[in-house]
C-alpha cells in the first residue's frame, strides 16, 4: 500500500478523532520527540542527516541560499521552533518558524483551529500563539546549525498598538537576526486586530524603511547577510498589491510570499457548516487565488526577487502550477494534514528539474 493511502485509510482516520488543535499537538509533539532524539544521541543524528541529504532533489540556489528542495514548512505551522531538526527528514528543503512575536502571547480563546473535511480547508483564528521571540532566540541559541535554510517569520503583538508596531517588530529582528537565513515580515494575517493595515504602502513604507536599516546594521556587525521576505494576503486588490510591490521593490527585499490565509468563505462548498467560523481560511479552495496572486507578483517584479508560493499546495500538480505561475519554492501546511507527510517528498520529485522563474529575467 502507498504511503499516502496509509496516511489516509490509517493515520488521517485516527487523529482526526482528536479536536484539529489536539491532533496538530500530537504530530508536532511526534516530530519535536524525534528532534530531540537527534539532539541528544549522535548516532540518531547521524542517521537523520543520511536522510536528509538521500532526499529527492538536488536543490536550488536563490537569495544567497541553497535550499536541497523547493518545498518548505509554512509559517505557522511550528510555531516555536519545538521540532527543527525533524522537518528536513521529510524532504522540506526549508523551515519558516513562527510567527513570533516580541510579547510572549496565548492566543485567541478556543477553539480557533477547525478542519472543513469535505473542502479539505482548514479555518484558523490562532491569533499569533507563540512564547515570544526572546525564547526562540534561546532555543535557536541552544539548536545549532540545520541542514536546511530556516526562516523566521515575525509580527505584531496584540497588546502592541499599531501605532508601535515598528519597535515590536524592531525588537524581535534584533533578538533573532543572528539565527535566521531569511526573515518573513507577516503584515497579512487575518488574526491580529489592525495588522493588516500594515500593508498599506505609507504603514509599510515605514516598517520597511526602519527593519531594512537595523537589518544592514546587524549584518554589519555580525557579517551575515540576512534577505527580508514580505508576506501578503490573498485579499489585497490588484492596485493595493502593486503598490505594496513597489515598496518591497523600492526597499530592495528580496522575496514575497503568496499568499496568507483568506478572509473570503465564497470559495467553500454551500454545504459547508463551519464556513461561518471567524478566521483565515486555507487549503485546497485557496489555491486558485494564490495563484492569481502569485501571477501578480511574478509579473510585477520580473525576475528582481524571489516568489515564494502558498495556499493549497496539497499535490504535485499544484506545485507545478505555482511554478508556472511564476513562483520559486512552495510552502505547505494544510495539505499536510489532508495529504501526509509523504506529499513533501512527492512535491519535491515534482518540482526538480522545474524552471525556477527568478533565474529566468
Amino acid at each position: 500500500m502507498a504511503r499516502g493511502a496509509v496516511y489516509r485509510s490509517l493515520v488521517s482516520p485516527a487523529l482526526f478523532r482528536f479536536e484539529a488543535e489536539r491532533a496538530h499537538g500530537i504530530a508536532l509533539g511526534g516530530l519535536s520527540l524525534v528532534s530531540w532524539a537527534m539532539g541528544v544521541s549522535p548516532a540518531v543524528e547521524r542517521a537523520g542527516r543520511r536522510l536528509t541529504v538521500s532526499g529527492p532533489t538536488s536543490g536550488i540556489d536563490l537569495m544567497g541560499l541553497h535550499f536541497p528542495t523547493r518545498v518548505g514548512v509554512a509559517g505557522g505551522l511550528d510555531k516555536d521552533g519545538r521540532a527543527l531538526r525533524a522537518w528536513p527528514l521529510l524532504g522540506f528543503g526549508f523551515i519558516e518558524v513562527g510567527t513570533v512575536t516580541a510579547h510572549a502571547q496565548p492566543g485567541n480563546p478556543t477553539p480557533r483551529l477547525f478542519r472543513l473535511r469535505r473542502d479539505e480547508a482548514v479555518i484558523n483564528r490562532m491569533g499569533f500563539n507563540n512564547r515570544g521571540s526572546a525564547a526562540l532566540a534561546a532555543r535557536l541559541e541552544a539548536l545549532g546549525p540545520l541542514p536546511v535554510p530556516l526562516g523566521v517569520s515575525i509580527g505584531k503583538s496584540k497588546v502592541t498598538p499599531v501605532e508601535d508596531a515598528v519597535d515590536d517588530y524592531l525588537t524581535s529582528l534584533r533578538r533573532l537576526h543572528r539565527f535566521a537565513d531569511y526573515v518573513a515580515i507577516n503584515v497579512s494575517s487575518p488574526n491580529t486586530p489592525g495588522l493588516r493595515s500594515l500593508q498599506d504602502g505609507g504603514a509599510l513604507r515605514s516598517l520597511l524603511d526602519a527593519l531594512v536599516a537595523t537589518s544592514q546594521s546587524l549584518s554589519a556587525d555580525d557579517g551575515r547577510s540576512v534577505p527580508l521576505v514580505v508576506k501578503v494576503a490573498p485579499d489585497l486588490t490588484d492596485s493595493a498589491l502593486d503598490e505594496l510591490l513597489d515598496v518591497c521593490l523600492d526597499h530592495g527585499v528580496s522575496g514575497v510570499i503568496a499568499a496568507n490565509t483568506t478572509l473570503s468563505r465564497d470559495v467553500l462548498s454551500p454545504q459547508e457548516p463551519l464556513a461561518s467560523e471567524a478566521g483565515g481560511l486555507s487549503g485546497r479552495p485557496l489555491l486558485t487565488r494564490a495563484l492569481e496572486v502569485v501571477r501578480q507578483v511574478r509579473e510585477h517584479v520580473g525576475g528582481r526577487i524571489a516568489v515564494i508560493g502558498a495556499g493549497g499546495v496539497r499535490r504535485p500538480e499544484d506545485a507545478l502550477r505555482n511554478g508556472d505561475a511564476g513562483a520559486d519554492l512552495v510552502q505547505v501546511y494544510t495539505g499536510l494534514v489532508y495529504e501526509g507527510p509523504g506529499m513533501v517528498r512527492r512535491v519535491a520529485r515534482a518540482l526538480e528539474g522545474a524552471p525556477v522563474p527568478a533565474e529566468r529575467s
